[in-house]
Parts: structure tokens; C-alpha cells; sequence
């Protein structure tokens, strides 16, 4: 039985007693062990290495009982793999790979096909859950952990911005889908504009297609920085409407990405340097040793020279 997608948004009550032990599966000689609804939910991880990167099997089944279509099981399969919370580096600072969401991520991962397979999970009164429904349990079940609103319904966005773009995420109609990634998409490209043009405002500075924005202006710096904070609110917010029905996660990631752009694009170089110079070090020691004296020689240099004027 295919299940209606779910857009509810009523207030989701923790009860961390949906989560319990979902048994063992049953594979060749090994003996098969039920649910059982008065046992705490049990995590059991096998670490493996596949391509160079790091991923999971569960050993014993999460049982989830959520508030629409009732047990969910997972994983279904013995082949199920899982990268925890499947959260971008640069941005685990906000959202670790593991901590209280980490049994909802789990069962979101085994809905969605979170470690590139088939989706595994068994629902026992037979509902065939689509994407958009299992970013909802998603975001009850964090609930149901004790997650933070905050956080939950971040992740819950992001999660949801994904399923607008991934192939297959949303089960409507052609025209539908590509109205809502069209929109999504537009939306965040805007904002990454509106954002390379309100840094050239900032530092005064006419960069090549830049345009002047009339909340920053020719005002004090601070003035400029409050200008250029509430533009961020503010446009987004109206930019949010592009995503038609996944309204409420359009309004989260818009503003989200826009007061978060010039951070993400900071750590992005940090990382991306980080990588540069593992693969330097890996490649030429020799060469990565002299860049290191270089660039202490050089500091050195500069210290004395700006300390003694």
C-alpha cells in the first residue's frame, strides 16, 4: 500500500518509546529474533572500509513505531550500509554524524537508500513509503529522540531540499517536480548572487556583475553589516515562496544559506587547503617540507617587520 505523502505540522511530542529493539535478521544458519517492544533500542555497528570511505552495517534492527504508518524496520537486508548522519564536513560542526538523532538517522538512511543501495526497511502494515513521507518520520523520529527543534528541523530542511533535487525524490507529477527544483534552484543561486554582491558593498568594492544593494548603501561599516543581516532574513524569506509546497523548508534553507554563506565559503578554503596540502604531503614530502620552511621563514619576516614598524 503506497502511503500519501505527509506535510503535517503539528507539534510532535518526544516519546523516545517508539524507538526499541528491532530483533536480529535471520541470515543462513543464524536464528532470526523478533522485536521487542519492551526493549531499548539496541546499535550495533560493523565498521567497513569501501573505496576509502567509511561505512556501516547494523548488526541488530532499529524498530521504530511512527505515528502514521505504524513499525517501521530497518534494515531489512544484510547488505545495508550507512554512513551515520549522512552530514557534509563542512558542516558538522552543526550537525554531528552521531549523537541523540542518531537512531532516527538511521532509520532515515535505511527509508531513503542513505548509503546508495536499494531503500531497506520493512513496514509492517505495508505501507511503500516515498521520500517525502520518510523525511517526515525523519523529523518526528528526531523528536522522538530528544533532538533539539532547532536542529531537527534544520536537518529536516536540508533533507528536504535534497529530495526536491535527487532523482525520484518527489512522487508527482513531471511538471511538478521540475516546478519545485526550478524554484528551489533559482531561490539559493539568487541568494549566492545578492551574496557576492552585498561582500563587494561591504569592502566597497565594485566587482564585475555586481549590483548596489539599497539595504547596505554608502552607510558606516556596522550599518552596512546590519543592512547586509536583515537583507538576509528578509529576501530569503520572500525567495522561499519559489519552493511551493516544501514552503516551510525553503524559508529554513534560504536563510540558513544566506547568513551562513560567507562561513561556509571560509571553511570551504580551509578544507580545500587542508586537502591540497595532505595531497602535497603524500605526493612530494620533500616539496611540502620546503613550503612549511617557506612559509615559517616568511611569518617570521613579517612579525618582526610589522612589530617594529
Amino acid at each position: 500500500m503506497r502511503l500519501g505523502t505527509a506535510m503535517t505540522t503539528k507539534t510532535v511530542q518526544t516519546q523516545p518509546r517508539r524507538f526499541y529493539d528491532g530483533g536480529v535478521l535471520a541470515i543462513g544458519d543464524r536464528i532470526g529474533l523478533p522485536p521487542d517492544p519492551d526493549a531499548d533500542p539496541r546499535i550495533v555497528l560493523e565498521r567497513h572500509l569501501e573505496a576509502d570511505l567509511e561505512i556501516f552495517s547494523l548488526e541488530r534492527r532499529i524498530a521504530y513505531r511512527d505515528r502514521h504508518l505504524g513499525e517501521i524496520l530497518v534494515p531489512s537486508s544484510p547488505e545495508f550500509r550507512t554512513d551515520l548522519t549522512s552530514t557534509p564536513a563542512l558542516f558538522t560542526w552543526l550537525v554531528p554524524k552521531t549523537g541523540a538523532h542518531l537512531p532516527a538517522a538511521l532509520v532515515h538512511d535505511a527509508l531513503v537508500a542513505g548509503g546508495g543501495g536499494d531503500p531497506s526497511y520493512t513496514s509492517t502494515q505495508g505501507h511503500d513509503i516515498d521520500r517525502v513521507e520518510a523525511d517526515r518520520v525523519f523529523r518526528d523520529a528526531m523528536a522522538d529522540t530528544g533532538t533539539g527543534v532547532v536542529r531537527r528541523w534544520i536537518v529536516w530542511a536540508a533533507v528536504a531540499a535534497a529530495t526536491i533535487f535527487v532523482k525520484g525524490g518527489l512522487p508527482w507529477s513531471p511538471l511538478a517536480r521540475w516546478a519545485h527544483r526550478v524554484g528551489a534552484g533559482a531561490s539559493l543561486a539568487v541568494i549566492v548572487y545578492l551574496g557576492y554582491c552585498a561582500t563587494g558593498d561591504l569592502v566597497d568594492q565594485r566587482w564585475p556583475l555586481t549590483l548596489p544593494l539599497p539595504w547596505m548603501g554608502e552607510r558606516a561599516w556596522w550599518l552596512e553589516v546590519v543592512g547586509g543581516l536583515v537583507g538576509a532574513i528578509v529576501i530569503p524569506l520572500a525567495l522561499s515562496l519559489l519552493w511551493g509546497r516544501f514552503l516551510r523548508a525553503g524559508v529554513i534553507s534560504c536563510v540558513m544559506l544566506a547568513v551562513l554563506l560567507h562561513v561556509t565559503v571560509g571553511l570551504a578554503a580551509i578544507s580545500l587547503t587542508y586537502l591540497a596540502l595532505e595531497r602535497l604531503a603524500r605526493r612530494a614530502p620533500l616539496l611540502a617540507r620546503l613550503l612549511a620552511v617557506v612559509v615559517a621563514v616568511s611569518a617570521i619576516v613579517l612579525f618582526v617587520w610589522l612589530s617594529l614598524g
